[in-house]
């Protein structure tokens, strides 16, 4: 399911973006989940505990503009689709920095708003919708790779920290961690950096010879042994997404 953002602070500007989405959805026949917000403070406070594939972002908004949103979407999520729409054209350099698939002056014209969407269908990774299935003591709980920010082997067990700020405590298990994370590790967005830790790389801040910084200011260390092939598989990460 692609899912969408959109964000304006006027109201008659937002249903125009949400009626020619909608327009879309329909032409093209697509299983779609849209969410609207008129104030950008809703949607940094949506996105701390949910995703989006793509966000149609107003630019001239109250308190914090649409680049600056942007900006966050981008430090947060590094394989979103950000769409810039506006009635002010001078900023679209400045939008830039953003990453954004377009920048799109209003009144939006209708044939390249879906010639835009249909860019961003082309390259929307619909792989976070894989799950996993953990056994904890309180039965089976089944989590999408999407929301894990890492996995971390800890006594015969594996604490997964989500985007929504919970912990989920493994039973114990016999194998060893690269075999039971092996399944989340075929997926190209998460690396094993240490024996005890698997990380999410669209969950990276920051990246040091010594460690990562994920989403929320937890670090986690990098095998000193390992450094070599983590700088390596990581840099490849960042090039294949500005690639895809």
């Amino acid at each position: 399911m692609l899912r969408i953002a959109i964000c304006d602070d006027m109201a008659d500007e937002l249903q125009i973006l949400l009626s020619l989405t909608n327009q879309y959805i329909s032409t093209y026949h697509l299983n779609v989940d849209v969410k609207e917000f008129t104030h950008p403070d809703q949607l940094l406070t949506a996105i701390i505990i949910e995703s989006f594939h793509l966000y149609i972002l107003d630019v001239v908004m109250p308190m914090i503009s649409g680049l600056e949103l942007g900006k966050e979407i981008r430090r947060l999520d590094q394989e979103a689709q950000i769409i810039f729409v506006t009635t002010e054209p001078q900023f679209a350099l400045q939008a830039y920095a953003a990453n954004p698939i377009n920048y799109l002056i209003k009144p939006i014209q209708r044939q390249q708003f879906f010639d835009t969407l249909t860019l961003v269908v082309s390259k929307a990774d619909f792989a976070d919708e894989q799950t996993f299935a953990v056994k904890t003591a309180e039965g089976l709980r089944v989590i999408r790779l999407r929301d894990i920010i890492c996995c971390e082997y800890r006594c015969h067990a594996v604490i997964f920290s989500l985007t929504n700020g919970e912990e989920i405590l493994s039973r114990t298990f016999r194998e060893n961690f690269s075999n039971y994370a092996s399944t989340i590790l075929k997926d190209r967005h998460f690396l094993q950096c240490h024996s005890s830790f698997v990380i999410n790389l669209r969950r990276v801040e920051r990246f040091t010879k010594e460690n990562f910084t994920l989403t929320g200011g937890k670090m986690i260390p990098i095998a000193a042994k390992q450094y070599p092939t983590v700088r390596d598989t990581y840099m490849d990460y960042l090039t294949g997404i500005g690639n895809r």
